[in-house]
């Protein structure tokens, strides 16, 4: 096996080490104290209230009992990156489970590259290695399985819009094929700057910060009525074009 592959491996897995401590450090899209809204939600969504937390529920997000904390687009609370995954930290989990799987498929091949495939006196190896690789195909194999299940499983949320634990209620209601939830936009998980930053465990910038997340703050609220009401001054041509654009950030 050329030593270039066994590289290619330590670089997988140190992108999937990357993305495990994003995930697990990174903020899954908690809602704060100050909540509120966004202007497009007073017009045509019903507002809901946290009953833990005491403060606005945007769509599509839950209270979680271990965290304390109502949680933006919460898809579960992962155990393995002790965290919740939702709308802040969906890309860096999403990505850990490709180079995960990725890992985990790659260990296989090689493994069996090895074993099927060398037929020379450089084959014989020492006992104590016969059973370190044993065991790590009995971990390849099983971390490939889980792994697989899970992409499976965001991959449909995504495609579906329906998160893991409102895809359980509709379930028990048996309710998933009346949903009328949309597709997650990619750029809703992996940001605007580019594709070059999609594979990297980057947090990404979103075009519409308060859409993606699904509320807003007085402060934002305010900052981007005063920018509107800057622009508006400027005249009719330009200050149309930008007011237009700003048009979900106006307060009520």
């Amino acid at each position: 096996i050329p030593v270039s592959l066994s590289y290619l491996y330590c670089i997988l897995c140190a992108l999937a080490l990357a993305c495990h401590a994003k995930t697990s450090f990174t903020d899954p899209g908690s809602v704060p104290m100050s909540a509120v809204p966004t202007e497009l939600q007073r017009r045509n969504e019903k507002l809901s209230m946290c009953s833990q937390c005491q403060t606005f529920k945007p769509p599509m997000s839950h209270h979680c009992r271990i965290c304390n904390r109502c949680i933006s687009r919460m898809d579960h609370h992962c155990p393995w990156m002790n965290n919740c995954v939702g709308v802040g930290n969906m890309k860096h989990f999403l990505l850990f489970l490709i180079y995960t799987w990725t890992c985990s498929a790659f260990s296989l091949l090689l493994l069996g590259w090895n074993y099927f495939f060398c037929d020379n006196e450089d084959c014989m190896f020492h006992p104590v290695l016969t059973q370190l690789v044993r065991v790590m195909t009995l971990l390849s194999i099983g971390s490939f399985l889980f792994t697989s299940s899970m992409l499976m499983n965001v991959c449909y949320g995504i495609m579906t819009g329906i998160g893991t634990i409102d895809r359980l209620k509709k379930k028990a209601t048996n309710t998933v094929h009346t949903s009328d939830e949309e597709p997650i936009p990619l750029k809703n998980i992996f940001g605007i700057e580019g594709y070059h930053t999609w594979p990297f465990p980057c947090d990404p910038i979103f075009e519409d910060y308060d859409a993606v997340m699904g509320f807003s703050t007085p402060q934002r609220l305010l900052r981007e009525q005063m920018k509107e009401h800057d622009t508006s001054i400027d005249g009719d041509g330009t200050a149309g074009s930008i007011s237009m654009a700003s048009r979900d950030y106006t307060p009520v």
